[in-house]
């Protein structure tokens, strides 16, 4: 089996410092103290692969540099160079072109290390490819709407090794096209692209976001969960709030503003907008009386790791596990794969220790167990 591989150097760079993406904003990224998140979730993929690349007999074929070589030399990892030249700063026209080398290569899979953008890029270069190669993403960006996505690169190399072994089925998912512009004034404008194939492995693909549906039931449950919530915070206390319209509907009966895709902090009364990862560990000054307010992304699951970078395994580990509040309708709950809660901090040791159950607020004074896998 051929494995084609690369990588977006500068994906997910936006997300600790607040930007919500990176096209576009990558200098401002880097002035905001940014730093490289692909390179460190390729080596963790290509670590998982090497356990059984070899006996699976995976041959992988990479771009040079940044965008594959470098940490295929990081992980001890043996591959082909693809004949290609690419600068310091590597474009959208680069991974392209690796696509179209790829496809003269006749490679089985593309596994790429990016987000929504890298996907829609690869997709583009495959409009006139004869065959589409299927293709799986380890996830790098921000938001990643699309369905193409691993959990996590563990899971994406546990993906790759049952594609191999023909154990893994191929079905198309749904690229979606984000307005990162508009998404950074707080609004929502998500688009679906098109549709690429690529191997599913239930638990280990992520799917596709779900948006909760704007009807009065959900409204009304929404509200009671938040009645409920507020009826246990603790005066005093500090709530680091994440993004999402259920986590909204607290602010609002607080009676106070809240940013719906960004990350805030409620604390005596008043709200600090759209905080990034410096900025919440600057206004917080009691970790002990510090909570984190989530509600799980619709059909996926994901609580953390998913638009919400701000809240980096730094400042989770300093809140604790005992001191996150899940909010989700039971709508929600319902429409998520699997019926277990997923997390990708990027920080393995992190997401260890965050797995088993957590409580989830569904309705006023009612909450049930789910599992954290």
């Amino acid at each position: 089996m051929i494995l084609g591989f690369l990588i977006n150097p500068v994906a997910g760079m936006g997300g600790k410092v607040g930007l919500k993406g990176t096209d576009n904003v990558l200098k401002l990224a880097i002035e905001k103290g940014a730093e490289p998140v692909a390179p460190k979730r390729a080596v963790e993929f290509l670590l998982k692969l090497k356990e059984f690349a070899a006996k699976a007999k995976i041959e992988v074929a990479t771009c040079p540099g940044a965008m594959g070589q470098n940490e295929a030399e990081e992980a001890s990892f043996t591959v082909h160079i693809l004949p290609m030249n690419i600068e310091e700063k590597t474009t959208a026209a680069d991974t392209k072109k690796a696509v179209r080398l790829l496809t003269a290569r006749k490679a089985d899979l593309i596994v790429f290390v990016g987000g929504d953008g890298t996907a829609s890029d690869i997709m583009d270069a495959m409009r006139d490819a004869p065959g589409q190669i299927p293709v799986l993403g380890v996830p790098s960006g921000v938001k990643m709407y699309s369905g193409i996505f691993a959990v996590s690169p563990t899971d994406a190399a546990d993906v790759v090794l049952a594609f191999a072994q023909n154990q893994a089925e191929v079905t198309e998912f749904e690229i979606m096209d984000a307005d990162e512009e508009a998404i950074r004034n707080d609004a929502f404008r998500v688009k679906l692209k098109g549709l690429l194939r690529g191997p599913f492995l239930p638990a280990h693909v992520q799917g596709s976001k779900q948006i909760s549906p704007e009807t009065t039931d959900e409204r009304e449950n929404q509200i009671a969960t938040a009645k409920f919530i507020i009826e246990e915070m603790g005066q005093g206390a500090t709530y680091i709030l994440g993004p999402g319209t259920t986590v909204k509907r607290i602010a609002e009966t607080l009676g106070v503003d809240k940013t719906v895709l960004g990350v805030d902090i409620y604390k005596k009364g008043r709200v600090t907008l759209d905080v990034d990862e410096k900025r919440i560990l600057e206004e917080i000054d009691d970790w002990q009386s510090t909570w984190i307010v989530l509600s799980p992304i619709g059909h996926q699951g994901i609580l953390l790791g998913r638009g919400n970078q701000q809240i980096s395994p730094k400042i989770i580990k300093l809140v604790g596990k005992d001191r996150i509040i899940v909010a989700a309708t039971n709508n929600k709950l319902q429409s998520i794969e699997g019926n277990v809660l997923r997390v990708d901090t990027g920080d393995a040791e992190l997401d260890a220790t965050l797995r088993g159950f957590i409580r989830v607020v569904t309705d006023y004074k009612e909450w049930r167990l789910m599992r954290v896998q």
